[in-house]
C-alpha cells in the first residue's frame, strides 16, 4: 500500500524559526526557517519511507476556523517579517524538489485526499483547535471524525480522565540524569552553587517532579510564590538564607530548581505581565512606530504607576523580553528570560551586603543551566512508550465507534500496562474561559500544581532536611531492560497522586 507523507508547512516553519537562532545570508535576508525546514522535512521522508510527500500551507484569507470561531488562533500575533520573508523561498525550494504544495480550503485538501478522521496530538492550545475542528465538522455534516490525544512534557494538560501527557515521564527522567550528574560534581567540587532552570513555561510540574527525584538543596515551585504573594526580593532572601547556612556548617554548594515560567507567577511580575499582555495587544500598530532605542520609556510612560515602577527597575534584558519578544501564542517567551542568573545575580549581591553586616560568612560561586530541549527530544522511556501506543490505539478505536470531539484516556496507568483502562473524553468539558490578548476566550484550562495535593505534601515535608542535608540522589540514564521495578515506573508525581 502507497504511503502519503503530507507536512503542515506553516507549523513545521514556525517550529524551525523559533527553535533556531537567528540566521541570515550575504544579502542579509533571514534563513533560520529556511534551513530548519529543510533538515526536520528531510528527516521525516527518511525517517517514514513515504511513497509520495506534499506540504500544504494555510491560505492568506480566513478559513472555515476563523469564521466559525472567531478565538481560532485569537491568541497568536502576525507573522514576524523575519519569517514571512522566508516563506517563498521555503515554497520556490519545494517547487525545485518536486515537492506538490497545497493551500486548498481544509476541508477541500481533506476531500482530495480521501480522509475521514484526523487524530491531533499535542497539548491545551492543539486540543482546543480538535475542538473547534470537531465542531465545525460535524455542524457541517462532513462525516470528518477528529480525536485528540493529551502530548505535552510540561505536564499541564490532566484532569481527573486524563492522568498524564505522554512525553512528561521521558523527559523528567532526562533531567534528572543530568541534575544528578551535576549534583555528583557539585559535592565533589564543594565549591559551587548550580542554578538550574528546567523547561514548563507554565506550571511547576516538571521542577517538582525532579525534585521528587534528585533531592536537591532548593526547588522553587511557582504556584507556591504566586499563593504566598511573594515578591522577588522574597524569593531571593529565602535562597540567600539557605546558602548562608549551609555556609556556616562549611558547605559551600549546593543545587536549586527553577521553574521556567516563574517569573509569571510572582504576582507583582503577573499584574505587569496581564497589563502589558492588554496594553500591547491594544496598541500593537502605535508601537510598532516607536523605535526600539525609546520603546522602554514609552511603555514606563503608559503602564500604571505600580506597574511602571517594577519595570524600570527591571534589568534591560529582562524587560525588553516582557515587552517585545512574544511566541506565535502571544505569550511571553520565558524560556529565553534567564531566570537562574537572575536569581543567582540578586543572591549574591544580597550576600554581599549581608557579608558587609557580618551575617554571612561563606563563599558564594554560583553556575547556571537550562534543560530544555534536552528532555523534549529523549527516546521515550518505557512507560511513554507504552502510554503513547495506547493512546493511539484508543484513539483508532474511537474512531471506529463514531465519537468525534474526543481526546484519548488511559487511566490506572501505575498498575501494570495490561490493567490500563482505555476510554475518551469529550474535550469540552476541559474547556473554561481566560483573558488572552486583552479578550476573554474559551481554552483548554491549564492543570497546575495543587498545594494541597500528595506530590507537593511529600516535597514539602521533606525540603527544609534536603536545604541544609547534602541528600542528593543520582538516578542515572533511563533503563530500558530488567526489572520492571527499575525499568517501568511511572513517576513520582504519578505514585503519589495515585498512593500507589
Amino acid at each position: 500500500m502507497n504511503n502519503l507523507l503530507l507536512i503542515d508547512g506553516h507549523s513545521i516553519m514556525n517550529r524551525a524559526f523559533y527553535g533556531i537562532p537567528m540566521l541570515t545570508n550575504h544579502e542579509g535576508i533571514h534563513t533560520n526557517a529556511i534551513y530548519g525546514f529543510i533538515n526536520i522535512m528531510l528527516r521525516a521522508m527518511e525517517d517514514e519511507k513515504s511513497d509520495h510527500i506534499a506540504v500544504a500551507f494555510d491560505l492568506k484569507a480566513p478559513t472555515f476556523r476563523h469564521k466559525m470561531y472567531e478565538m481560532y488562533k485569537g491568541t497568536r500575533k502576525p507573522m514576524p517579517a523575519e519569517l514571512h520573508e522566508q516563506v517563498p523561498v521555503i515554497k520556490e525550494i519545494l517547487a525545485s524538489m518536486n515537492i506538490p504544495v497545497i493551500t486548498l480550503e481544509g476541508y477541500e485538501i481533506l476531500k482530495e485526499l480521501g480522509i475521514k478522521a484526523l487524530v491531533i496530538i499535542g497539548g491545551d492550545d492543539s486540543n482546543t483547535n480538535a475542538c473547534v475542528l470537531a465542531e465545525y465538522y460535524a455542524a457541517k455534516n462532513y462525516g470528518v471524525q477528529v480525536i485528540g490525544c493529551p502530548k505535552t512534557i510540561d505536564g499541564d494538560l490532566k484532569n481527573d480522565m486524563i492522568e498524564t501527557s505522554f512525553g512528561f515521564d521521558t523527559a523528567c527522567k532526562t533531567y534528572s540524569e543530568v541534575i544528578g550528574n551535576i549534583q555528583r560534581d557539585c559535592n565533589s567540587a564543594r565549591k559551587y552553587w548550580h542554578f538550574i532552570k528546567l523547561m514548563g513555561r507554565s506550571a511547576s510540574h516538571i521542577a517538582l517532579e525532579c525534585a521528587l527525584q534528585v533531592q536537591p538543596n532548593m526547588c522553587i515551585i511557582s504556584e507556591e510564590v504566586e499563593a504566598k504573594d511573594m515578591s522577588l526580593d522574597d524569593i531571593v532572601t529565602s535562597i540567600a538564607k539557605v546558602v548562608a547556612e549551609r555556609a556556616a556548617q562549611g558547605n559551600n554548594f549546593g543545587t536549586v530548581l527553577i521553574p521556567e515560567g516563574l517569573v509569571e507567577f510572582i504576582p507583582a511580575m503577573k499584574r505587569l505581565i496581564a497589563e502589558l499582555n492588554d496594553f500591547l495587544a491594544a496598541n500593537a500598530e502605535e508601537f510598532a512606530q516607536i523605535k526600539k532605542s525609546h520603546q522602554r520609556d514609552y511603555i514606563i510612560r503608559k503602564l500604571s504607576p505600580e506597574n511602571a515602577a517594577i519595570y524600570a527597575s527591571l534589568p534591560e534584558g529582562v524587560a525588553r523580553q516582557l515587552s517585545l519578544d512574544r511566541d506565535p501564542h502571544g505569550n511571553v517567551q520565558v524560556s529565553l528570560i534567564e531566570t537562574e542568573k537572575l536569581l543567582s545575580e540578586m543572591v549574591g549581591t544580597k550576600l554581599a551586603q549581608w557579608k558587609e553586616e557580618g551575617k554571612f560568612v561563606g563563599k558564594f560561586a554560583a553556575q547556571h543551566h537550562f534543560f530544555g530541549y534536552e528532555g523534549r527530544c529523549a527516546a521515550p522511556s518505557n512507560f511513554d512508550a507504552d502510554y503513547c501506543y495506547s493512546l493511539g490505539y484508543t484513539a483508532s478505536m474511537l474512531i471506529a465507534n463514531g465519537k468525534t470531539g474526543y481526546m484519548s484516556s488511559v487511566r490506572n496507568t501505575t498498575a501494570p500496562a495490561e490493567e490500563w483502562i482505555a476510554g475518551g473524553v469529550p474535550i469540552t468539558m476541559m474547556m473554561n474561559m481566560e483573558r488572552r490578548h486583552g479578550e476573554m476566550k474559551p481554552v483548554i484550562q491549564k492543570a497546575l500544581v495543587k498545594l494541597d495535593g500528595a506530590p507537593f505534601k511529600a516535597f514539602a515535608a521533606q525540603r527544609d532536611r534536603w536545604a541544609m542535608e547534602t541528600d542528593y540522589v543520582y538516578p542515572g540514564p533511563i533503563q530500558y531492560f530488567g526489572p520492571t521495578e527499575v525499568c517501568d515506573q511511572a513517576t513520582k508525581t504519578l505514585q503519589l497522586e495515585q498512593a500507589k
